[in-house]
This record gives C-alpha cells, sequence and structure tokens, in this order.
C-alpha cells in the first residue's frame, strides 16, 4: 500500500541537486542518470545547477523495451522474465549506464508513473530505484508512491537523489 508523503517541490529538489553536485565534486566523481518513468527529469534537476558540467556526464531516458536494450544494454531475457519494472531491469539500467557513458557513479530509475498501466502485483505507483559506483556492486531499492502521475515522479527524483547522497 502506498504511504502518503510530501510530494518534494522544485525547491527542495534543487537543494538536494546542489548537495549531491557538491559531494560528486569534491569526490570528483561524474553522474550518469538513466531514466524510464521520470523521462529525464532527475537530468532536468541535476543540470538545473549552476556549474553541473562539472560533474554531470549524461542523462539516458530510455522508454521502451527496445530503447532499454540499445541504450543501456538491458537483456531481451531480463524483460521477458521480469518485465521493465523490476530490480533487475533497474540493475541492468544501472550498469548499463556505466558502461554507456564516462561516468563514475550512475543512477536508474523505472516505474508505473499512472495513471494507467499497474497491475495487481505492480500497482501505480510502484518504482525501482537503483545505484551504482564504477567498479561497484549495484544497489536496488523498491518504492510504492502515493498521488497522481506528476506526485509520483517528483518522489521518484527525490528518492534517487537521496539514494546518490547515501551512496557518497
Amino acid at each position: 500500500m502506498p504511504v502518503p508523503v510530501p510530494v518534494p517541490t522544485d525547491d527542495a529538489l534543487r537543494e538536494i541537486a546542489e548537495s549531491i553536485g557538491t559531494q560528486l565534486l569534491g569526490d570528483r566523481h561524474m553522474l550518469v542518470t538513466a531514466e524510464s518513468c521520470t523521462g529525464g527529469w532527475i537530468a532536468k534537476t541535476v543540470t538545473d545547477v549552476a556549474g553541473s558540467s562539472g560533474w554531470f556526464d549524461c542523462g539516458l531516458a530510455a522508454y521502451s523495451y527496445e530503447a532499454k536494450q540499445a541504450l543501456l544494454g538491458v537483456r531481451p531475457q531480463t524483460l521477458e522474465e521480469h518485465g521493465a519494472v523490476s530490480r533487475e531491469t533497474a540493475i541492468e539500467m544501472v550498469s548499463g549506464a556505466l558502461v554507456h557513458s564516462g561516468a563514475t557513479v550512475a543512477v536508474a530509475v523505472t516505474g508505473i508513473a499512472g495513471p494507467g498501466g499497474g497491475t495487481g502485483d505492480k500497482p501505480v505507483g510502484t518504482v525501482w530505484i537503483a545505484w551504482k559506483r564504477r567498479g561497484g556492486y549495484p544497489q536496488a531499492e523498491m518504492f510504492a508512491f502515493a498521488g497522481d502521475r506528476d506526485a509520483v515522479r517528483r518522489q521518484t527524483v527525490a528518492e534517487a537523489l537521496r539514494g546518490l547522497e547515501r551512496l557518497l
């Protein structure tokens, strides 16, 4: 059951992005994003920060199965067996983002923002987020966000950025 949480504002997202940028820059890391349900919103949020070119490499928005395979190296078997919204897909997305970029830190998101597309097993608001450092092991977590499409996407961006803070 989705837990109602405050939906982050643009200012709140910018604040988290600024903090991440300071950490990435200080540790000489470059970030790559691999986004499905957020459609590039994480990349937009971090590039709203002045000076982000010093720590942001690129963002990949991959909605379709074909794009996930071609741009991020997600295996067809993974998509067939587990679906796009799964731990396995999120992990392959985050790993593929590092392989296909010059970045050292990655975040990947895949989920069902709604209003349609949900199922009994994967209702609207189900989102998988994965994080990884180059040479490290991926971490992935499932979230059950509440609210409309905008609320689910905003919460996803915030949690993706908070996870990067923890990773760093």
